[in-house]
């Protein structure tokens, strides 16, 4: 038995070891330009086909207090739904499997790793901190144009009062797919920008494919482009970066999604008035 045991410990130490090791990268399968506009274009033109035109076709069918607002709601999140399955598809296609295995090292969802000394996890979720206060900041920054309500979402329940009143009190179906929205649109963002296209354009993008990234993420945003420029500071630097720096996505993921927390709070308050 002492035997057994000791032979056996340094055994599971050198493979926990290899496992924090591990080049993240070669996990994955690096992209062409034209693999990678492709797909760009595959996210983007649906989510812009569905605001622009199929949500005030819909809204012509509903009753509610606010039509458009509602298709907008029903499209958004009918257009992420969609770019998960093309993420999944994607990995499928790669990786031959969605195990969980293969879910985490093609989108990197390992825990976080220091780029120094390789250090997998624990004081490294510390990087945790910094990155949501600069979201935040960056999120704050007056740079935004107005955009035309109620597709300018935030503005909307900033400035919408009795309007916003109305379309909300009372209306679960609303809240609902208000939470489904504000929750779907940072993790499913986060898995195909971050999580599919961040890692395989470093042969086309070299080092500076976070910045790429970052930028063609602002692009995708032709449904909102009011949105465009904190969308443009936020993915580079609060989402793009840490998801480069510590070849995982569970950083960009936290700061993407933070404001959906108080955004679900500002709902609920809104349904029970």
């Amino acid at each position: 038995m002492m035997s057994a045991t000791t032979v056996a410990a340094p055994a599971l130490v050198l493979r926990a070891g290899q496992e924090e090791e591990v080049d993240r990268y070669e996990a994955v399968k690096q992209y062409s330009a034209r693999q990678i506009a492709a797909l760009w274009a595959a996210a983007a033109v649906p989510m812009s086909i569905l605001g622009w035109i199929v949500a005030p076709s819909l809204s012509h069918h509903l009753g509610t207090s606010e039509p458009l607002g509602t298709a907008l709601l029903i499209c958004f999140n009918a257009g992420l739904l969609w770019i998960l399955v093309l993420t999944l598809v994607m990995v499928r296609l790669e990786q031959g499997a969605l195990g969980w295995a293969h879910l985490r090292d093609a989108l990197w969802l390992r825990a976080p790793q220091d780029p120094k000394t390789g250090r997998v996890g624990g004081k490294v979720w510390w990087w945790l901190v910094p990155f949501v206060l600069l979201s935040t900041a960056l999120e704050l920054l007056p740079i935004n144009p107005a955009g035309p309500l109620p597709r300018d979402f935030p503005s909307f329940i900033a400035d919408g009062g009795a309007r916003v009143d109305r379309f909300y009190q009372g209306a679960w179906g609303v809240f609902a797919l208000s939470v489904l929205v504000v929750f779907l649109a940072p993790v499913v963002e986060e898995l195909f920008f971050r999580g599919l296209l961040l890692p395989r354009m470093q042969n086309v993008c070299g080092r500076y494919d976070w910045i790429v990234n970052g930028t063609i993420f602002t692009a995708y945003h032709l449904h909102e482009p009011w949105a465009m420029p904190t969308t443009l500071l936020t993915g580079i630097f609060g989402q793009a970066y840490p998801a480069k720096r510590f070849r995982s996505i569970w950083i960009s993921i936290v700061c993407h999604a933070a404001p959906s927390f108080l955004m679900i709070g500002i709902f609920l308050s809104l349904v029970l008035k």
